[in-house]
Formats: structure tokens, C-alpha cells, sequence
């Protein structure tokens, strides 16, 4: 088994998640949002993070705001949607599921 790449899979399942989770709270800049996950040990990249975003932005999950920037151009922020709340919260039920399964396992075998 390939340790890496299965850690690499685990990380991509659940970054969609993140990223929708840190836009419940309030609408982020894409550097921002690079920051905050890397804050909790997330790293990402720009070239994992925007097509992540274009594609939940096409599903209707989040909507953009172009707003002034004090330090050059114009920056997008990304906010999520009424259907990006409906989906967190599905996505929510499923990673309770999964870490309450997860951890009967775990106690299971110990």
C-alpha cells in the first residue's frame, strides 16, 4: 500500500468539505481560505484550491463578490449559497457518520 498516496485521497475527500466549512462562517478571498487551512494543517495549493472552486461555484453551491483591494486589483471572494448550506449539512451528517464509525472501530480493536 502506497501510505502517501492514500493519506493524499483522504485529504482530497474531505477538502470540499473544509473549504465549504470555512465559507459558512464568512465570505473569503482564495488567499484566505489558502491560509486558514494551512492554520489547521491543511495544505493546499492554488492550483488544487481554484478549480475546487470553479467547480462548487458551477454546481451552485457558491457565489462570488469582486471587492476593492487596498493592495492592487480587485479580489474575488467566494461565499457559499443557500444549496452550499443545504450540501454542508448533508456533508456534516456524513463526516458525524463516518468519525462515529471510525471510532467504534477503534474500540473495537483496542
Amino acid at each position: 500500500m502506497n501510505i502517501d498516496n492514500a493519506k493524499s485521497q483522504m485529504r482530497k475527500g474531505m477538502l470540499e468539505y473544509c473549504v465549504l466549512l470555512l465559507l459558512s462562517r464568512s465570505a473569503f478571498y482564495t488567499n484566505d481560505i489558502i491560509q486558514r487551512l494551512k492554520e489547521a494543517d491543511l495544505i493546499v495549493v492554488e492550483g488544487t484550491l481554484y478549480p475546487l472552486l470553479t467547480r462548487l461555484k458551477k454546481e451552485g453551491l457558491l457565489t462570488y463578490e469582486w471587492q476593492e483591494s487596498a493592495q492592487g486589483p480587485p479580489r474575488k471572494y467566494y461565499a457559499l449559497t443557500v444549496t452550499g448550506r443545504e450540501a454542508l449539512a448533508a456533508m456534516e451528517e456524513t463526516w458525524n457518520s463516518l468519525t462515529k464509525t471510525v471510532e467504534i472501530l477503534k474500540y473495537i480493536i483496542s
